[in-house]
């Protein structure tokens, strides 16, 4: 299967299906708890107000997830986090499509704010190379180092930011 063969959606949680939910909490808890070898508490009460961005194969197979939260729920600018890759999606680059369809999907929610995520250190270069910059850190989360990153929104000048 090749990215081409991948449904996108981006659904509030009020549409997302029974079914589409559990693939959700369950490819999370697979790759952060899991895979990462990092227990913490996946179900933060947050869901119900976000977006949920996802990737399936034409089977309903959740390849691809990212929740959008609003402005105010865990940065003052609308943020992309829980970003993952299945097992069964790796190898195709659909993280960069992933974030691509959530920085979309945030822009039309959310049209010219600012996002800002708290990303894996690791993975720095990556989200410098979709517009983010780093603002903080690296600090630990949930024992993995972090880094705040930022990216603008198309009304926003980088003084009005450093205003914040």
């Amino acid at each position: 299967m090749n990215q081409h063969q991948v449904i996108w959606q981006a659904l509030p949680y009020r549409q997302l299906s029974r079914d589409q939910l559990y693939a959700i909490l369950n490819a999370r808890v697979a790759v952060f708890v899991v895979e990462q070898d990092c227990p913490y508490q996946d179900i933060d009460g947050m869901d119900a107000e976000a977006i949920h961005v996802l990737g399936t194969s034409p089977a309903d197979q959740l390849l691809a997830y990212a929740r959008i939260l609003p402005p105010g729920k865990r940065f003052a600018e609308p943020s992309i986090g829980r970003v993952l890759t299945t097992a069964a999606g790796r190898g195709r680059g659909l993280g960069r499509t992933l974030m691509e369809r959530s920085l979309r999907a945030a822009e039309q929610h959310f049209p010219g704010q600012a996002i800002r995520i708290s990303a894996q250190q690791y993975l720095e270069s990556f989200y410098v190379s979709l517009g983010f910059e780093t603002v903080r850190g690296p600090y630990p989360e949930d024992g993995i180092p972090h880094l705040e990153m930022l990216r603008l929104g198309a009304s926003e000048s980088r003084s009005e930011q450093r205003e914040r």
